[in-house]
């Protein structure tokens, strides 16, 4: 059977036998739950594979390895030149289509590799659901960056809109894609889909800064205090104490009822729990330990009203500037 002939599924546990069991348990741990138990059973089920197969599958796994590096280096346009050059146009097209059906390349790959203050001369004077789209789609470094070089004004209103947008037309991406490109100078060639929503603009405000997030935010909970709440909730979530230095974390338990500290770390992780444990006296530590160790089952709603109680707390600690958190990229601190 030619290889053409196998599914992607057979095809990756093709490859996966090929590269033999020390490479294929590193790409393993890459990979979801779901996907591993998919191609493990995949891999029991092929009984024998032809050498001819396995060369032609180990050669495709090349060639769209290679066109995924052009893309990355250059964008499609780059790619599809380079691969016209070494496969011949049709094998170069055949590869280009490969990859973008299963990798669902993302539209405004070529803005993402574009510095920031020029992507924001061309789109600040848009209308701000144009802008919310094109941030949706780049790094929550450069949207953030984006962001925070808008008026006061536009910022709350593109924020809002970045946190409800949901689905949007690919024919509207391309119109706008097809503009920039003009503009930039560069090629794309792609159409998906689902973008936005709060996960995206809680990323891209954790990463401006103190000032623009509260202006933002401020904003929110005057027009529309429900997403704002929904998005405060995100911000910091329990496990990101971790982000705090012991000295925070100390004045954080300070206003924390042990009651709820001992529900809320019931259902912790291992490094939470320690990292916490640590900044107790060694009494109080032992106490907790072994109150969590002979506590019943806790309903997870009670865990995370806890763990709520506790984000709480250290938000309000924050807004008084009585500690830091680390956030964003690099070094950088918000007070």
């Amino acid at each position: 059977m030619a290889s053409e002939e196998y599914t992607g599924i057979q095809k990756a546990a093709i490859l996966l036998i090929a590269l033999g069991p020390e490479k294929s348990a590193n790409i393993f741990k890459h990979l979801k739950e779901d996907e591993i138990e998919e191609l493990t059973l995949e891999i029991a089920n092929t009984r024998s594979v032809s050498p001819q197969t396995k060369e032609d599958v180990l050669e495709e796994f090349y060639q769209v390895c290679l066109a995924q590096q052009y893309i990355a280096e250059g964008g499609i346009g780059y790619a599809k030149e380079l691969l016209d050059k070494a496969l011949g146009e049709d094998k170069a097209q055949e590869v280009i289509s490969k990859l973008t059906a299963s990798l669902q390349v993302r539209p405004f790959e070529f803005v993402r590799k574009t510095d920031p203050s020029q992507i924001l001369n061309f789109i600040q004077d848009e209308h701000p659901q144009t802008i919310a789209m094109i941030l949706s789609y780049l790094s929550a470094a450069q949207a953030s960056m984006i962001l925070g070089a808008l008026s006061p004004e536009k910022q709350a209103d593109v924020a809002k809109r970045i946190a409800m947008m949901d689905r949007t037309s690919p024919d509207v991406i391309k119109e706008v894609e097809s503009v920039l490109e003009r503009k930039l100078a560069s090629l794309a060639n792609q159409d998906y889909t689902i973008v936005g929503g709060v996960d995206a603009i809680v990323n891209i405000l954790n990463t401006v800064d103190r000032g623009t997030e509260k202006h933002i935010m401020e904003s929110l909970e005057i027009e529309e205090p429900e997403l704002a709440d929904e998005i405060r909730k995100k911000m910091f979530v329990f496990e990101d104490i971790l982000l705090l230095d012991d000295r925070a974390i100390q004045r954080v338990l300070r206003d924390v009822d042990n009651n709820d500290l001992e529900i809320a770390l019931k259902g912790s992780n291992d490094e939470v729990k320690n990292v916490v444990l640590k900044n107790l006296s060694k009494r109080l530590a032992s106490m907790i330990e072994e109150d969590i160790e002979f506590m019943g089952p806790v309903r997870m709603k009670d865990v995370e009203e806890a763990q709520q109680k506790i984000v709480a707390i250290i938000r309000k600690l924050e807004d008084n500037a009585e500690i830091v958190i680390s956030r964003g990229g690099g070094d950088e601190i918000i007070v």
